[in-house]
């Protein structure tokens, strides 16, 4: 039989994770549960938390570099927003050399990469983004964990030591050497201890979320004047009596039979809260519904359409900001500072979807503006507070406008890519093909 392995500390007296609630002591303040020590499911060189498009491209090139790699994922598919959030769409992709190209040329050769001349963008189908993404992690050797949420991070004097999961299996440890969170919300940084911040500094305020769609029983041919032209199609949901929350709707071709749908928002919930994102993910989902309903009601183009699918979880525009050793700011983007150790080269706007509610007529963006390209450095995703954990994707260091432009998948993979490379680097200095000055340092 297997040995199993249970976590423990050196020089640390307590005695990690909860055990039965049969002994469980109550009191009006809350639930005691009694201590146990957690078998560990995995003992890895990296660490990675979180499957979307900047977990992926981390666990991918750690474990291309020859160092074992673990993956944990708390839903059912690779991808994260392009997938169980059915984005459909890439952003600032274009200029992005290494995992991001692969990605796109195997989508080609897949099929999985809508008609080009039928979209102003790069759009993609999920199913072929969903089996893409696992067959790249089983080709690198990535052991994947799907199922599987974060719940605690472990650390002792100061680093990085485990992360505690919950899953069909239970209450389990992971350890490792270095860890990488990719949660998008910065849900392992948090619960090591790191500092962070969220929403707009004046006032709090910060981005709402929004529901994606997969529409069917439309006629690509009547539905070219609305793909990609959020004026026109708000101006034709309007005539049939609809009023979206956000009034940018976009409508993307996937196939003659598919497209991708955005037109919900919802305000003044925070996606790292469980009870304001389920309350999100349930009143976009309501909404979505009863535009549907609307609009098949009216006829003319929209008497044969279908809500094929809402997606299994909302997109979150912004959470948790984790304090790195380098902070990106809006003097970034003016300037187009470039720096010695980027990772990668930012070319999307400022994007400020509008953080409360609107009155009829008033735009869903509430600052929009042209950057001057400009680097993300390595060092915003090295967490400040903690050793052995790095950042990607969203959860970055930076400030509030400065998040609104480089928080788009094209550029969460090459900060998970970066995020690996440098991780392997760090364990076996041997696989690295270059060494750049942050790795020196």
């Amino acid at each position: 039989m297997k040995r199993r392995h249970f976590l423990t500390l050196a020089g640390s007296s307590a005695v990690l994770g909860v055990g039965s609630p049969n002994f469980a002591e109550s009191s009006e303040s809350g639930i005691r549960e009694p201590e146990r020590v957690l078998p560990i499911a995995h003992d890895a060189d990296v660490v990675v938390c979180g499957g979307g498009p900047a977990g992926v491209a981390a666990a991918l090139a750690a474990a291309r570099k020859g160092v074992k790699t673990v993956l944990l994922e708390s839903g059912s598919c690779l991808g994260g927003i392009w997938t169980a959030g059915a984005l459909c769409l890439l952003l600032d992709h274009a200029n992005k050399p290494g995992i991001m190209a692969e990605i796109l040329e195997r989508l080609q050769k897949q099929n999985g990469l809508p008609d080009s001349r039928k979209n102003s963008g790069t759009c993609y189908e999920v199913e072929a983004m969903k089996f893409l993404l696992e067959q790249m992690c089983i080709e690198a050797g990535v052991t994947v964990q799907l199922f599987t949420q974060v719940a605690d991070a472990v650390t002792c004097n100061g680093r990085m030591r485990a992360v505690i999961t919950e899953s069909k299996s239970g209450r389990e440890a992971v350890t490792g050497r270095i860890f990488i969170d990719c949660t998008g919300d910065g849900d392992v940084a948090a619960r090591a201890g790191c500092g962070f911040d969220f929403g707009r500094p004046d006032d709090g305020s910060f981005m709402p979320m929004s529901l994606m769609a997969l529409l069917t029983g439309l006629d690509a041919e009547e539905m070219k004047p609305f793909i990609h032209k959020p004026q026109a199609l708000l101006a034709e949901m309007r005539r049939c009596g609809v009023e979206p929350s956000y009034r940018r709707p976009s409508l993307w071709y996937l196939n003659d039979h598919l497209f991708g749908w955005m037109t919900t928002h919802a305000h003044g919930l925070r996606g790292y809260d469980v009870r304001e994102l389920t309350r999100a993910q349930m009143t976009t989902r309501a909404e979505l519904n009863a535009i549907v309903s609307q609009l098949r009601a009216s006829g003319g183009v929209w008497k044969n359409l279908c809500l094929a699918a809402t997606a299994e979880k909302i997109g979150v525009r912004e959470g948790r900001r984790i304090h790195g050793q380098y902070t990106v700011t809006e003097q970034d983007l003016r300037e187009g500072r470039k720096h010695d150790d980027a990772v990668c080269r930012v070319t999307y706007c400022v994007d400020v979807h509008a953080p409360k509610p609107l009155d009829p007529g008033q735009s869903s963006i509430a600052e929009s503006w042209r950057v001057k390209p400009y680097d993300i450095p390595l060092r915003a995703l090295i967490a400040k507070d903690v050793e052995g954990l790095l950042l990607a994707g969203r959860c970055i260091s930076g400030d509030f406008l400065a998040h609104s432009s480089y928080r788009v998948t094209g550029n969460a993979v090459p900060m998970g890519e970066a995020a690996g490379n440098y991780a392997a680097n760090r364990i076996r200095p041997a696989a690295s093909t270059g060494v750049t000055a942050s790795d020196k340092k």
